[in-house]
């Protein structure tokens, strides 16, 4: 800082005395140099203008222009450049250089084809600057034409050879430039050593990169570096680990990229709690980061803390791109959080990547998944561009939502715009006619994957239909697909086979369909509780002792059921007969009164849905405390305006009397209600629920 400022003293001095000597000005250009000052090296640049200095040969301005090129300013460059009266192949070198650093590829090229002649430098600063823009073709054809006009390739066209070959994924490519290295003896260098390592890495040959990494005597951080990020790539991340404490071993601090690395790797060996610890450890965390610790969050079922890094990054002022709004906006999805969402589209909004493709996209997901899909229509209808993710995503969405008619409507509109569905579109679509109970229909799409879109339908379509079959009762069709499917049946087909049984109080063909889940799944609880409750259902409750006899033999374990509402940017969560919330008591008074509210105006509760061996009094009881009933009454003490929505999450499947009492609340009270339980959306307004009473 002392020395920049005794340079600006000096320029000041140059400024009140006039004119000065060639080396004046060379003395002080190259304590600009030096301290790769632009700004007093421009100062200079117009006092030899001001005073219409002219060097006598190329030195001073090609000392600028390279400066300039350094520093990132082609504007600075070109300006004086066009101005210069003499130019040499240094001169052109020095734009080549200020065209590449700033990624101005047009402006390079231009630049390179309008030189009256090359050099080595040229050639090599072209083929830099290609590869190192995401050009790797045109670097190969430059090297192809450098060797035409008999310039020898150096070590640095070497390591951007390589780089191009590892962008494209060409090993045929590369391993002919490694036998160009070997053949020069250039073996020993590292920078090329290090680019050979990467390349076999990138592709898929981790076992030769691996050797090479060992073979290289003087490994540098960016070695290891290169070697732990391969071994991710592969899908060997116990090897990265590996690796990586070796590395720490050996007393080699970790950067950045060996940290954003190893969050991955730790991650996908289920080491979370060292990732947190080696993402809170590393100092200076720049945006790649940042952006690492949030998608895995997201990606493992953290979501709360994705939304918490995503804060913590903007409170550091990092700002983050439009692959990390996405991915948090995907979060806030998943939590169906909708405070969150809005607030990250504002974000969005403000930093003007609303309108991106990824990040408008997730948008509308977002706002589907929250249950609000006005607002997704309004995001989706002012999207700039379109793709079938954006499409499916609300196609999905009103299927979610019961809106059924309007999902496939969306899709007849997407087809008419010739936008090829996806396997997901026509899942939604299939959906859809299941909620409406569109059979002709339904089997009109299902056929259509194959007759129209050239496709093999997959086993969620065969789900799909098979669930819309059974719905309509056709079971003995739906049997009769599942035997003439080309695909083996997936737990997946079981389990709505074993769905449409317990809604047809089919015992028999349940039966059937829970003993394949028994081996397909042998820990999963829900075939095991499904066929439990329909025993139950029955009366047999020898049946659901040998049930739960059987679970616990296997050791299975059964989830527990919970409800969840968001108040203030607060979570509450409630399981059945909940009493350790701090206003239980309040909780428990409102719903008291809501139930004798309901009971006056109608509704008798349905003790059918309480499977236990006890009294009709205890199942009375026990019915009116079902989560989602004490998540209701929280809601309305503490959201006691008539036009706010009150929004439920539940991890299961809504009960048949929560479902009807939900039905029985919103016309009483008037509110709107919406409740997302584990298959769907439920709308409840004026008494009425958005799935028709078919979920």
């Amino acid at each position: 800082m002392k020395a920049n400022h005794k340079l600006g003293e000096a320029i000041d001095l140059l400024y009140s005395r006039g004119c000065a000597s060639s080396e004046s000005y060379t003395r002080l250009l190259l304590e600009c140099v030096r301290s790769r000052d632009v700004a007093q090296a421009k100062r200079l640049e117009s006092h030899m203008e001001l005073h219409l200095f002219h060097p006598t040969n190329t030195f001073l301005h090609n000392r600028l222009l390279h400066l300039y090129a350094k520093s990132g300013r082609p504007d600075h460059a070109q300006n004086l450049f066009d101005k210069m009266p003499k130019i040499d192949v240094i001169s052109w070198n020095a734009m080549l250089s200020a065209f590449a650093k700033s990624g101005s590829v047009e402006s390079l090229e231009k630049a390179f084809e309008q030189m009256p002649d090359h050099d080595s430098v040229s050639f090599d600063t072209m083929i830099a600057g290609s590869s190192g823009n995401e050009r790797p073709r045109k670097a190969l054809e430059i090297f192809l034409r450098m060797r035409r006009e008999n310039f020898e390739p150096s070590e640095y066209t070497f390591v951007s050879l390589l780089r191009a070959s590892s962008q494209l994924l060409n090993l045929r490519i590369g391993k002919q430039i490694h036998g160009r290295v070997v053949g020069g003896n250039l073996a020993g260098n590292a920078f090329i050593w290090n680019g050979l390592t990467n390349l076999y890495a990138k592709c898929g040959e981790i076992d030769r990169a691996r050797w090479l990494f060992d073979h290289l005597v003087n490994k540098n951080l960016v070695s290891w570096n290169l070697m732990i990020t391969g071994y991710l790539k592969n899908g060997e991340p116990r090897k990265c680990v590996d690796l990586f404490r070796e590395m720490q071993l050996k007393g080699l601090k970790p950067d950045q990229v060996t940290a954003s690395t190893i969050i991955s790797a730790y991650f996908q060996t289920g080491c979370i709690e060292e990732a947190i610890k080696t993402f809170h450890g590393t100092n200076h965390k720049d945006k790649i980061c940042w952006t690492t610790m949030i998608v895995n969050c997201a990606q493992n079922g953290r979501e709360e803390d994705a939304l918490m890094s995503f804060g913590e990054m903007l409170a550091q002022n990092i700002t983050p791109d439009s692959f990390t709004i996405s991915t948090v906006v995907s979060s806030c999805a998943k939590l169906a959080s909708l405070f969150h969402g809005q607030v990250i589209h504002g974000k969005a909004i403000l930093m003007g990547v609303d309108e991106d493709l990824l990040v408008s996209s997730s948008l509308v997901h977002m706002y589907c998944k929250c249950g609000v899909t006005n607002d997704a229509y309004l995001v989706f209808e002012t999207m700039p561009t379109r793709n079938v993710v954006s499409w499916t995503a609300l196609i999905g969405g009103y299927a979610q939502n019961g809106q059924d008619l309007q999902a496939l409507a969306l899709y007849e509109r997407m087809l008419e715009v010739n936008m090829k569905p996806d396997n997901v579109t026509l899942v939604g679509v299939l959906s859809a006619c299941v909620h409406a109970n569109l059979v002709e229909k339904g089997q009109e799409y299902f056929d259509s994957i194959s007759k129209r879109h050239g496709m093999t339908p997959t086993l969620d379509h065969y789900a799909c239909i098979i669930c819309l079959l059974g719905r309509s009762g056709h079971l003995d069709k739906a049997f009769d697909l599942v035997k003439s499917m080309p695909h083996e049946p997936n737990s997946l087909i079981w389990s709505t086979l074993l769905s449409i049984c317990a809604m047809r109080n089919d015992i028999k063909n349940a039966e059937m369909a829970a003993q394949h889940l028994f081996m397909l799944e042998p820990f999963n609880a829900g075939p095991y509780i499904i066929l439990s409750n329909m025993y139950a259902s029955l009366g047999k409750w020898k049946d659901v002792a040998s049930i739960r006899s059987l679970m616990k033999i296997k050791n299975v374990k059964k989830f527990s059921a919970y409800s969840w509402i968001e108040i203030d940017n607060t979570v509450h969560k409630f399981v059945s007969e909940d009493r350790s919330h701090p206003e239980t008591e309040e909780i428990y008074e409102e719903l008291k009164k809501l139930v004798k509210k309901v009971q006056e105006g109608g509704f008798i509760p349905n003790t059918n849905f309480v499977l236990h061996d006890i009294g009709e009094k205890e199942k009375i009881e026990s019915i009116c405390y079902h989560s989602e009933k004490l998540a209701l009454a929280f809601g309305l003490i503490k959201k006691p305006q008539l036009w706010v929505p009150i929004r439920i999450m539940k991890n299961i499947r809504v009960c048949g009397d929560c479902h009807q009492f939900m039905k029985f609340v919103s016309k009483i009270t008037g509110r709107s209600i919406i409740l997302r339980d584990l298959n769907r959306f439920h709308h409840f307004e004026g008494g009425a629920c958005s799935c028709k009473d078919y979920w």
